[in-house]
Parts: C-alpha cells; sequence; structure tokens
C-alpha cells in the first residue's frame, strides 16, 4: 500500500485527461500590451510639441534625430527597467523614479547624437526640455493607466486566486486581498490538508480540498493564480504543485519564509542551482539615518518659515475660540524609550482630555486615536483636526530633535507598556525617532486601526528606510491634507 506522501505526489503530478493549457488572463491582460504602444505615441507627441516650440521661437525646421531616435531609446530603457512586466502592484511614485531616469538617459543620448550629426548648439537646453515634456507626458498616461486597471481590477473582480495553506498567514493574506481588490487577486478558497480551525469563518473563505485536489479545484472553480503560504504540505508536492499550475497556464506567486524580515534591499546570488539571498536592511544607526535626521531639521525650519503666516492665522483662530493656551501639550514616547512633549494646536475645550474607562482587550484589536470620549471639538478645532493643521506645531518638535518628520507615531507612555508586554515587536517601533506622519498612516492606519497592522507597518519601514521612501510619504501625506483626510491621530 502506498504511503500518504506517494499518493500525494502521485495525485498531484498526474495530469488529467485531454488537459489543455489555459491562457491566464491577468498575466497578459489587455492593456499591459498597449502600454508600449500608447507610450511611443506620448513619447512622439512630447517630441512634436517640444520641437514645435523651439521652431516656433527660432523659425528651424524640427530635426528628424529627435524622433527617430529619443521614442524608441526611451521605450529600450523603460523595457529594460521591467516596466512592462506585469506586477500585482503599481504604484504611481514607484514608476516616475523609473520614467524620470529613462527619459533623462534617453534625451542624453538624442541630444549627443543630435551635436554629432548636426552640430545643433542648443541641443542641451533642447534635451532639457524634451526630458521635461517626456517625464510629464508619461507621468500622466501612466497615472491614468493605474487608475483604469484598478477600476477595472475593483469592478471586474480580479483573478479567481487559490491560496495553498490556510494558517494565520494564509488567512491574513486573504484578508487583505479581499480588501485591496485593485491588487487584481480575488481569493476564492483554501488548499489545505490540515487548516487551522476557523480559519475559513474568519474571511468567509471555504477550504476547497488537499493538495491533491488541485487539478480538480483548477478546473471546477477556474483558477487562474495560485499563492503559496504555508502549509504542512511536503517540499516535494509544492514543487510539483508549481509546475503543474506552469504547464497549466495558471501564475504562481510565493510568500517566502522569514518573510517578516525580508527588505526591499536584497542580492541574490547562485551556487548551482541554490539561490543564496542576502537581505540588507536599513540600520537605525547608520549615517544616512543620522543624514535624514539633520534633513529633518532643514527641512522643518523652511517649512515654519513658509507657513509662518499661516501659523499666525491658526494661533489667532485658537485664542478666539478657545482663549490660552493656544497648545496642547502631551508626553509621548520617541526614540529608544525616551519621553517627549508633543506638541499641537488646541482643538477641543479644556486644556487635559477627561478619564475614558478603556477596554485593555479593545486595545489590542484597535490602536487609541482620533476623539476619545465626548466630542469637545469646537467648529474652528474640527476644521484643524479635519486638514491636520493641528499637527504643524510638532515642526517645533522636530527642531528641538525629539521628533523627525516621517517615522513611526509616538504613543503614550502607558499605552507603551501595555502593548510592549502583550504584542511582539512593538517595541522594535522605537527604533527610530518618531514622525508627523508615517507609513502606517499613508497607509490607511490611524485613528482607532489595527495596532498589529500598524507594528507590522512601521517596522517595514525602519527596515526598509530610504530617502525615496520618506519622499513618496511626504507626497502621499500632502495629497491627503489636499483631500481633508487626516493621517495623524
Amino acid at each position: 500500500m502506498a504511503t500518504l506522501d506517494e499518493t500525494t505526489l502521485h495525485a498531484v503530478s498526474t495530469p488529467i485527461v485531454g488537459e489543455q493549457p489555459r491562457a491566464n488572463r491577468w498575466e497578459v491582460p489587455r492593456w499591459s500590451g498597449l502600454a508600449p504602444l500608447a507610450d511611443v505615441v506620448i513619447l512622439t507627441l512630447a517630441v512634436l510639441v517640444e520641437r514645435m516650440g523651439d521652431g516656433a521661437a527660432r523659425l528651424g525646421s524640427p530635426g528628424t534625430v529627435w524622433f527617430v531616435l529619443f521614442p524608441p531609446a526611451t521605450l529600450v530603457l523603460l523595457g529594460a527597467a521591467r516596466f512592462y512586466r506585469p506586477r500585482l502592484r503599481i504604484q504611481l511614485l514607484d514608476d516616475l523614479r523609473t520614467i524620470a531616469g529613462a527619459t533623462a538617459i534617453a534625451a542624453m543620448t538624442t541630444v549627443s547624437a543630435a551635436v554629432f550629426l548636426g552640430g545643433q548648439a542648443n541641443a542641451g537646453s533642447q534635451g532639457v526640455r524634451l526630458w521635461l515634456f517626456a517625464t510629464v507626458y508619461l507621468v500622466a498616461s501612466r497615472a491614468g493607466v493605474i487608475s483604469s486597471m484598478s477600476a477595472s481590477r475593483r469592478h471586474g473582480g480580479g483573478a479567481a486566486t487559490l491560496i495553498v495553506g490556510a494558517g494565520s498567514v494564509g488567512r491574513v493574506l486573504a484578508d487583505r486581498l479581499l480588501a485591496h481588490p485593485e491588487i487584481g487577486l480575488r481569493p476564492i478558497g483554501f488548499l489545505d490538508k490540515e487548516p487551522l480551525n476557523a480559519a475559513p469563518e474568519e474571511v468567509g473563505l471555504p477550504v476547497l480540498g488537499a493538495s491533491w485536489d488541485l487539478d480538480r479545484v483548477i478546473e471546477r472553480h477556474q483558477v487562474e493564480h495560485l499563492v503559496l503560504s504555508f502549509s504542512t504540505a511536503p517540499h516535494e508536492v509544492l514543487l510539483r504543485m508549481i509546475e503543474r499550475c506552469t504547464n497549466r497556464g495558471v501564475r504562481v506567486t510565493i510568500v517566502p519564509r522569514l518573510f517578516e524580515k525580508m527588505p526591499n534591499d536584497l542580492t541574490v546570488d547562485y551556487l548551482g542551482g541554490i539561490p543564496l539571498v542576502s537581505i540588507h536592511p536599513s540600520s537605525p544607526l547608520s549615517w544616512p539615518i543620522r543624514v535624514k535626521y539633520v534633513a529633518d531639521r532643514v527641512v522643518a525650519a523652511v517649512i515654519v518659515l513658509v507657513l509662518s503666516p499661516l501659523m499666525v492665522a491658526i494661533v489667532a483662530g485658537v485664542w478666539l475660540t478657545l482663549r490660552r493656551p493656544i497648545l496642547f501639550r502631551q508626553i509621548r514616547v520617541g526614540r529608544d524609550g525616551t519621553t517627549f512633549e508633543i506638541l499641537k494646536f488646541r482643538s477641543m475645550r479644556g486644556v487635559e482630555a477627561p478619564p475614558v474607562d478603556h477596554d485593555p482587550m479593545e486595545h489590542l484589536r484597535s490602536a487609541p486615536g482620533g476623539v476619545e470620549g465626548d466630542d469637545r471639538r469646537t467648529r474652528f478645532g474640527a476644521f484643524l483636526r479635519r486638514s491636520s493643521l493641528d499637527e504643524l506645531p510638532q515642526l517645533f518638535n522636530v527642531l528641538r530633535g525629539e521628533m523627525s518628520l516621517v517615522g513611526p507615531r509616538p504613543e503614550r507612555p502607558e499605552f507603551v507598556e501595555f502593548y510592549s508586554e502583550k504584542l511582539r515587536r512593538y517595541e522594535d517601533r522605537h527604533r527610530m525617532k518618531s514622525g508627523i506622519t508615517g507609513w502606517s498612516q499613508i497607509n490607511g492606519l490611524r485613528g482607532k486601526t489595527s495596532i498589529t497592522d500598524r507594528i507590522e507597518w512601521d517596522n517595514w519601514y525602519i527596515e526598509n528606510w530610504s530617502p525615496w521612501l520618506d519622499v513618496k510619504i511626504l507626497l502621499g501625506t500632502a495629497a491627503a491634507v489636499v483631500r481633508n483626510a487626516s493621517f495623524v491621530e
């Protein structure tokens, strides 16, 4: 009699009679094939606009080298940067960096060719204008593509996705995919021989079978995407499942082991057929972080100077509606567990918040924040909270070196003590200075939201910090303020 593992291996590796590979509509969407063609049109338009403007000013004729060289050069560079490869999450700010780099190199190449072939004295200024036009046009085009694709995924339902592993990681993954349909993956259920108790009920998805049911589940539910989470299936079984999906045109995504310590910055080397993944997490003690803190103070000083008329107006508004004191002060915990006094413009009646009965178990589900107890905000205070203008005095916390512009939001000492005892890795958030805004906040984790998710997002930010990540967060915060959304507690 065959063992269970042998039976499983046989079932997973045996093809269904008459099986034909199915095309994966997610893997090769129509927009992906049209994107390079659309970009050629956009780039040609950018060259035409720049050349027509230059020709109108100097009564010259547009040079053909700009049309012939610049669009294909940019397209090749974008392709080399894997710009057109299908991705689960497409973010405009990440694409902005790729677009700006590709168009800059292509513009320099075209300028060099124009000088060499035609001896144009003003080719340099033309190249700069061309780079600006092309970057703006491509970014606008990409924004439209991302918006259309996200809308299509939200309304079209996304690719039917099967998750292997109904444990805690699989459940979290399914929950987040359901919460973010713009990713394009629509989870339909789990595949697990030994699912975690109550896993299906918590996310509303069934366990559709075990590993040996893979082919049947793919056929019955028209599965287009397989996500390998963590399960008790043997290594050989998982490998054969990947092979079966590849043969059937089902796209496979793998959740790596030790994913909590898998930063963006990593290198892969091969020793024979074995990949060696070297991780390069950001260190809170590194010199770039020290530069960040110096830059924080310089930028904060500039912002205070620029916004000083607005801050004076807010001071007047608070004085007229609440009188003195103008500032709300509260003890918070910052870097390395040190405490400091955070500053905000007052928005509520009363200097101190009245005591509120807190359920400790409630705090394990959601973080404190927002309006606690009775709503004591004035109309002017509600405007300040809604627009996040009440947070402007924290620029002085940055100038004093107590906070950073970007970082994990600081919490009150009593909550820090409570969370540190109950939640894993909570104290790791204090490896960097607290921020006025942060990665958690621009990902929707503000106010009374999941504290465990905040811990995950905040620690990810610390371990993946880069200057560009801070820029993304600041731009995202500015966009949110414009939309009258508060990204801070």
